[in-house]
C-alpha cells in the first residue's frame, strides 16, 4: 500500500520509520512546510497536502501534523477520497471533529484515529481479564501519567506552549481513550489544573476525577513536569525510546473480587472470604508482546482495503475528544461537567 505521511515531527518520524519497515507498505511522500523536515526521506516531499495529493495520489495517508491542522488535512484527504489515519486528537475542537466524521461517512472514506494503545497487548489482556470477571464488579480506577518533558520538547515545537498543546490534549487524551476502552463510557468529570511550574499558557499538571457509566469511579494524576516514572511510556516498554521501569504500574483497576495492576499485570484476588483481614493470591496475567503502532499500521492497511472494520473510527475519536475536552472545561470552570 502506497502511503504518504503528513507531518514529520516527533510522531510523524515514527510513522515514517514504521511505513518503511512494513513489508506491506511503501512510503511515497512526506509532507511538511519545513524543507529540513520533509527532505532527506528519499521520496518526493511537498509543503502542502493538496500538492501531494495532486502529484502522488497515495492509497492512504497518515496525518501527524500539529493538532490545529488535523481538521484541514483530513478534510483534504476525504475530499480526494483517500483513506486517512489521523493522529490523536482527531481535532482541536469537538465541532471540527464532528464535521470531519460526518464528511468522511458521507463520502464513504475510512477515517481512523491514532489511539494506538487500543492495539496494545496490555490493553487486550486487561480487557479480557475484566470481561472474564476476574475482578468481580469494577469499583474504582487509579491512574497516573507523571513524567518530565525536557525543555527542548517545547523549544523544538513552540505550539506545545499554546492553547491545544498542553498535556491534557497531548497526553491525557491517550489515558482517557484507554480508560474508555477498559472501564466504559465516562459520564462525568471534575478537575483542577495548574501551570505554576512552567508558566506556559497551558497547564503542566492536572488532577481529575471520573464517573463511568458502570458506576465505577476513577482518579487520575497528570503532569509533564514531574520527575516520576509513573506513566504508560515508562512502564509499558512499548516504546524503546523511553527507559523501562518494570516494577511500576500506571493504572490500578479495583473490583469487588480483586485488583489488576497495569502494565505489570499483577492480579490479586481473594482465595476465601472477601475481607481486608484475608490475604490475596497474587499471579500475573499473561500477555503477548507487540508494537501497538506497527499493529495499528497493519490494521490501517486492512481497513483501507475494506478487509476489516475500524477499531478506532472517527466517532470513537470524537467520543474520546469530547471526554478530554470535558476535563479541560471542568478545570477551567471548577464545575462538574457531564458528558452526553
Amino acid at each position: 500500500m502506497r502511503i504518504a505521511v503528513v507531518g514529520a515531527g516527533l510522531i510523524g518520524r515514527r510513522h515514517i520509520a514504521l511505513v518503511r519497515a512494513d513489508p506491506g507498505s511503501e512510503l511515497v511522500s512526506v509532507v511538511d512546510p519545513h524543507p529540513a523536515a520533509r527532505d532527506g526521506h528519499e521520496v518526493p516531499g511537498y509543503a502542502g497536502v493538496a500538492d501531494m495529493l495532486a502529484a502522488v495520489r497515495p492509497d492512504a495517508v497518515i496525518v501527524a501534523s500539529p493538532n490545529r491542522h488535523h481538521a484541514e488535512h483530513v478534510m483534504q484527504c476525504v475530499d480526494a477520497r483517500v483513506p486517512v489515519l489521523v493522529e490523536k486528537p482527531i481535532a482541536d475542537a469537538p465541532a471540527d471533529a464532528a464535521s470531519m466524521v460526518e464528511a468522511a461517512e458521507a463520502a464513504g472514506v475510512p477515517l481512523l484515529v491514532g489511539h494506538h494503545r487500543r492495539h496494545s497487548p496490555i490493553v487486550a489482556a486487561a480487557t479480557e481479564a475484566l470481561r472474564d470477571g476476574l475482578l468481580g464488579r469494577l469499583v474504582a480506577v487509579r491512574g497516573s501519567a507523571l513524567f518530565r518533558k525536557p525543555d527542548g520538547y517545547f523549544e523544538d515545537a513552540p505550539w506545545r506552549k499554546a492553547a491545544g498543546g498542553g498535556p491534557i490534549l497531548i497526553n491525557l487524551i491517550h489515558e482517557i481513550d484507554n480508560l474508555r476502552a477498559l472501564c466504559g463510557e465516562i459520564t462525568e468529570v471534575q478537575a483542577v489544573a495548574s501551570n505554576a511550574v512552567r508558566g506556559f499558557a497551558v497547564e503542566d499538571t492536572a488532577a481529575v476525577t471520573l464517573r463511568f457509566d458502570t458506576g465505577a469511579l476513577g482518579v487520575f494524576l497528570l503532569s509533564d513536569t514531574a520527575a516520576a516514572p509513573h506513566s504508560w511510556e515508562q512502564t509499558s516498554a512499548e516504546d524503546p525510546a523511553y527507559p523501562h521501569h518494570a516494577d511500576e504500574d500506571c493504572y490500578v483497576l479495583a473490583g469487588t473480587d480483586g485488583s489488576l495492576g497495569i502494565p505489570t499485570m499483577r492480579l490479586r484476588v481473594y482465595t476465601g472470604e472477601r475481607s481486608w483481614w484475608e490475604p490475596f493470591r497474587t499471579s500475573v496475567v499473561d500477555r503477548s508482546g507487540a508494537d501497538p503502532l506497527a499493529e495499528q499500521l497493519a490494521h490501517f492497511r486492512a481497513v483501507a482495503r475494506d478487509e476489516a472494520a475500524p477499531l478506532v473510527d472517527g466517532r470513537e475519536g470524537l467520543r474520546t475528544l469530547r471526554a478530554t475536552h470535558a476535563v479541560a472545561e471542568a478545570a477551567r470552570t471548577g464545575t462538574t461537567v457531564s458528558i452526553s
